[in-house]
C-alpha cells in the first residue's frame, strides 16, 4: 500500500513539474497593453551654471589677458560663495580670428569679410549647491564681466530616491488603467508578460542623470523662468497584461 503511494506522488510530481516548466505562449494570448506615466515635482538643491568668457581685442595677448582677468574674477568670486574648487570647471582657451562684414566701397550690394581682431574663448561650469545663493551669485557673475550665460540647470542631489518613486507610480498607473479597462469590457487582467521604462525626460544634459528646469542668456535674452522653483522628474512604463 505504501509502494502504491510513493509511486503515486511520484506520478503526480512530475506531472505538476512539467506543467509549470512549460512556457506560457503569449503570441496568440489575449493580452492588454497600456501605458503608465507619473510626474512628481521637487524642490532643487544645486544649480549648474554653464558660460563663456569671450574678449576681443586687436592683439591676441591684449585679448588673452582681458579673458584671464575675467576668469580671475569669477574664481575670486566662486570662493567669496563658499564654492569648492573641485566643483569650478575651466576649459581650454579658445583663440580665432574676428571677421566682420563690409560693405565693398563702390558698390551696391557687394559685400566681403575682413579680419576684426581675435576671439578669445573660455568655458567654465560652475557647481553652486546652496541653492539660495543662486540669483545673488548669478547677479554677480554679470557684474564681473560674464554676458554669455549657455545654460543654468537645477537639480537634485536626491534624484534617484524620487525617480525610483516616479517609477513605481507609473507602474500602478498602468495596471490601475489596464484593470480599469478590463472590467469595461468584463474581464479582468494578469500577470503582466513584458513590461519596458520609457524615455521621456525630453532634455538631455552633458551632466548624466538629471531631470532640470533649465534657462539660458545670451546678452539680454533668457530663455524661460530663472526663478527657483520646482523641477519635475517623470517616470513612463508600458505594460502588457495577459486577459482573463
Amino acid at each position: 500500500m505504501k509502494l502504491k503511494i510513493l509511486v503515486l506522488l511520484t506520478v503526480f510530481l512530475f506531472s505538476a513539474f512539467s506543467i509549470s516548466a512549460q512556457s506560457i505562449d503569449t503570441s496568440k494570448a489575449p493580452t492588454i497593453q497600456v501605458i503608465g506615466t507619473a510626474e512628481i515635482q521637487i524642490v532643487p538643491d544645486t544649480v549648474t551654471l554653464s558660460f563663456t568668457i569671450s574678449k576681443k581685442n586687436k592683439s591676441v595677448a591684449a585679448a588673452k589677458k582681458e579673458n584671464d582677468d575675467t576668469i580671475d574674477k569669477v574664481t575670486s568670486l566662486a570662493k567669496r560663495f563658499g564654492i569648492a574648487a573641485t566643483d569650478v570647471k575651466t576649459d581650454y582657451i579658445q583663440i580665432k580670428e574676428a571677421t566682420k562684414r563690409v560693405k565693398i566701397e563702390g558698390s551696391d550690394n557687394d559685400y566681403e569679410e575682413i579680419s576684426d581682431g581675435y576671439l578669445v574663448n573660455r568655458n567654465l561650469v560652475i557647481k553652486l549647491r546652496e541653492i539660495s545663493k543662486f540669483e545673488t551669485f548669478l547677479t554677480s557673475l554679470l557684474d564681473a564681466g560674464v554676458d554669455d550665460v549657455d545654460s543654468v540647470v537645477f537639480t537634485s542631489s536626491e534624484l534617484r530616491k524620487y525617480k525610483d518613486q516616479a517609477r513605481a507610480q507609473a507602474v500602478r498607473a498602468a495596471r490601475e488603467k489596464a484593470d480599469a479597462i478590463a472590467k469595461e469590457i468584463g474581464q479582468s487582467i494578469g500577470k503582466a508578460v513584458s513590461i519596458e521604462e520609457k524615455d521621456i525626460d525630453g532634455y538631455r544634459s552633458p551632466y548624466a542623470n538629471i531631470s532640470s528646469n533649465s534657462f539660458a542668456i545670451d546678452g539680454n535674452e533668457v530663455v524661460e523662468n530663472e526663478a527657483v522653483g520646482t523641477i519635475s522628474v517623470k517616470a513612463q512604463v508600458e505594460v502588457r497584461f495577459l486577459l482573463n
